[in-house]
């Protein structure tokens, strides 16, 4: 007797969080216990503002907690160039989070 069936493989865990940065420009996320075997595949996004240029990067990733620093930056414009100065580090600012196991 023969015996058919389909096989359909698990969703991978994912694991979404929010949160603003401190004095620093930090933020971390601290991920479930067990929710990941190794380090996750992280996204994120960031909340836009009135003023100055955002940038966010992940400065370290591990199977419990990801940790994002955020930097402002203002521009000025120079013959038609336009220039970025130094970044800063940027307090209060909102960080999206999605982990998604590897």
């Amino acid at each position: 007797m023969p015996t058919n069936g389909t096989y359909t493989p698990p969703s991978p865990r994912i694991e979404r969080a929010t949160g603003a940065t401190d004095g620093s420009g930090n933020v971390t996320f601290t991920w479930p216990v067990g929710a990941f075997a190794a380090a996750p595949v992280v996204t994120h996004s960031i909340e836009a503002a009135s003023v100055g240029v955002r940038t966010a990067r992940i400065t370290a990733n591990s199977a419990t907690a990801t940790t994002f620093q955020v930097l402002v930056t203002t521009g000025v414009t120079v013959l038609g160039i336009s220039v970025l100065g130094p970044g800063v580090a940027a307090s209060g600012v909102t960080v999206h989070a999605h982990a998604v196991a590897p």
